[in-house]
C-alpha cells in the first residue's frame, strides 16, 4: 500500500463539474479538467494513496471485470502511471468508457464506504444523502489513468503476432461486442463487427448523451481496434441482408451482442396520441443531431412541458437532454416510492446501496415525483395535452398533469430476437432473452451471446466483462485447446 495513513489524513475528492448555467448551454462533458489530468496529477495521487490495501479487497467483488484496484491505485500513488495503465488495461478493454459511465459498484463495496449510515454513490457525488461513506475515488482514478495513457501515447495498436485463419462475426458494436472483438482479435482470429447503425458504438453513441460521453472518446478507441485488425462494417442489418443463416455459414463462429432494444411500453388509454415518445428514440434523435447525422431534432422540446416516466439512468439522460433543448418545464415520475436516505437493514455493505441519489442531470433542474401511477392520457385533436394518474401513497385521489411531450423511460424487455429464432432456431429463456450456457453458447452450435441480449438491460461493466469471457470460450472452441486469453481479473497470457 502506498500511503498507510492516506485514508486517515485525506478526504474523498472528486472532479469539479462545470457550473450548471454553463453546461446547459452546450453538449460537452460535465467535468472540468479530469481529476488526475495533466494539470492535477498530485491531487489524483493523493486520492490513490487513500486505498487501504485491504486484507480482503471487497472492491474486487463489486467489479464484474475483476479490476486489480489496489494494485493500480498503489502504482498511481508511486507516480508509476504507465504501470498503472498496464494493470488496468489487463482486465478492462475500455477504461475510458467505464471511467465515465459505470455507476461504480466497486466504490460501493470499498471498505471505506462502511463508515456512516449509507454508502457511496457513483463517482461525481460524495455519496447519497445522509451518507458519511468516503470510499476511494476509484472511477475517477480509472478515468484519469486512461486519459493520461491516451495523452502520452501509451495506447497504441497491438496487432496479433500470428493469425489462426479462423473467421468470427460479431453482431453489435456496443461495449459487449467490441470487447469480444478486441479479445478475439488479440487471439489471432479474423474478426468482423457488423453494426446496423451508421456508426459503431451502440448505446454508447446513440443512447448516452454527449454531456456524459463525448463521441470522440469512442472514435479514438475504434481507430485503435481497426488498426489492430478488427474490421467494422456499419449499416449492415443482420437478419435481413445478410440473413443470420448466411452469416453463420460464412464464419467459424458468430457472436451475438445486439443488446436489449425492445422498450417497455405504457399500456394505458391514449398511448397512441402524438407527443408520446420512447426515451431511446428521443435520445438517439438528439445524439444524431450532435453527431452531425441529422440537421435538426425530430423531438425538440424547446418551450414544452415535458414529463418523463421512469426514474433510472435513461430517464435522467432524458432530463438532461430536455433541459439543454430548452424545455419550459420537466417532471420526472417514478412508480416506486422514494428510496431511503441510507441503507436499510436488509441492504448491508458491500451490496449495492439502494438509497436516494441525485444524478448530475437532476442537479441541473426539473422536478421529481415518486409513487405515482399513470392511468390514462388525455388528448385534443390527436395531440397529448395531459397525463392522468394517482398517487400510490394516497390512492383514490386523481391527479391531472398538463404535458406537451411524454417521454417513456420505463426500461427494456429484451432483444429483438424474432429473426434469430426464425432463421437460426436460437432458444430463448423465460424472459425472452437469448438462452446461453456457462460458456455463453446458445442452443445453435458455433453461435454465442454476451451482454444485454442474454442478461437483460444491465451495466456497461457487465457488458465488457461478458464480452471478454465469451471471447475466451470462443477461442477455446476454435482452437480446441485451452485459451491464452485471460479469465476474469487475470492478465493476458500471450
Amino acid at each position: 500500500m502506498g500511503k498507510p495513513t492516506g485514508f486517515l489524513e485525506d478526504a474523498r475528492l472528486l472532479p469539479r463539474k462545470r457550473p450548471v448555467a454553463e453546461r446547459l448551454r452546450d453538449w460537452r462533458e460535465l467535468e472540468l479538467e479530469p481529476l488526475g489530468g495533466l494539470l492535477e496529477r498530485d491531487a489524483l495521487r493523493t486520492q490513490a494513496g487513500r486505498c487501504m490495501d485491504c486484507g480482503v479487497p471487497f472492491c474486487h467483488q463489486g467489479c464484474p471485470l475483476g479490476n486489480q484496484i489496489p494494485e493500480f491505485a498503489d502504482l498511481v500513488w508511486k507516480d508509476r502511471w504507465r504501470d498503472a495503465h498496464r494493470s488496468l488495461a489487463a482486465t478492462n478493454n475500455f477504461p475510458e468508457f467505464t471511467g465515465r459511465l459505470c455507476p461504480a459498484p466497486c466504490e460501493a463495496a470499498c471498505v471505506l464506504a462502511i463508515e456512516g449510515p449509507g454508502s457511496a454513490g457513483p463517482a461525481g457525488s460524495a455519496g447519497p444523502a445522509g451518507s458519511a461513506g468516503q470510499p476511494v475515488a476509484i472511477e475517477s482514478i480509472e478515468k484519469a489513468i486512461a486519459e493520461r495513457a491516451f495523452a502520452e501515447g501509451w495506447i497504441a495498436p497491438q496487432p496479433p503476432r500470428a493469425r489462426t485463419g479462423q473467421r468470427v462475426a460479431v453482431v453489435g458494436a456496443g461495449p459487449a461486442g467490441l470487447a469480444a472483438a478486441a479479445q478475439l482479435n488479440r487471439a489471432g482470429h479474423g474478426v468482423t463487427v457488423y453494426e446496423a447503425a451508421p456508426r459503431a458504438g451502440g448505446l454508447l453513441r446513440y443512447g448516452i448523451p454527449d454531456f456524459k460521453l463525448e463521441k470522440h472518446v469512442i472514435d479514438r478507441r475504434l481507430a485503435v481496434l481497426e488498426a489492430e485488425g478488427v474490421a467494422i462494417a456499419c449499416g449492415v442489418t443482420v437478419g435481413r441482408d445478410p440473413t443470420w443463416t448466411a452469416l453463420r455459414a460464412a464464419h467459424d463462429a458468430v457472436v451475438i451482442a445486439i443488446g436489449a432494444s425492445r422498450a417497455r411500453d405504457l399500456d394505458v388509454p391514449g398511448r397512441e396520441l402524438d407527443g408520446v415518445v420512447l426515451a431511446m428514440d428521443y435520445l438517439t434523435d438528439q445524439n444524431q443531431v450532435v453527431g452531425g447525422e441529422r440537421a435538426q431534432a425530430r423531438h425538440d422540446v424547446r418551450g414544452r412541458r415535458v414529463v418523463i416516466l421512469g426514474g433510472g439512468d435513461t430517464g435522467s439522460d432524458c432530463l438532461g437532454t430536455a433541459l439543454r433543448q430548452g424545455a419550459a418545464q420537466v417532471t420526472q415520475i417514478e412508480l416506486c416510492p422514494a428510496p431511503p436516505a441510507s441503507r436499510a437493514g436488509d441492504n448491508p455493505w458491500p451490496s449495492w446501496p439502494l438509497v436516494f441519489r441525485t444524478s448530475s442531470s437532476q442537479d441541473e433542474g426539473g422536478e421529481r415525483t415518486y409513487a405515482f401511477r399513470t392511468t390514462r392520457l388525455e388528448g385534443e385533436s390527436g395531440r397529448l395535452v395531459a397525463l392522468h394518474g394517482e398517487r400510490l401513497d394516497a390512492p383514490g385521489a386523481g391527479v391531472r398533469i398538463a404535458v406537451d411531450t411524454l417521454l417513456l423511460a420505463l426500461g427494456f424487455t429484451g432483444p429483438d430476437a424474432a429473426p434469430l429464432v426464425e432463421q437460426l432456431g436460437v432458444a430463448l429463456d423465460g424472459r425472452g432473452n437469448l438462452a446461453v450456457d456457462a460458456r455463453y453458447a446458445t442452443s445453435v452450435p458455433g453461435v454465442y451471446c454476451a451482454g444485454d441480449a442474454h442478461r437483460g438491460a444491465s451495466l456497461i461493466v457487465w457488458a465488457i466483462a461478458e464480452g471478454r469471457e465469451l471471447a475466451r470460450h470462443v477461442d477455446e472452441a476454435l482452437r480446441r485447446e485451452r485459451s491464452a486469453l485471460p479469465a476474469r481479473g487475470q492478465d493476458l497470457a500471450f
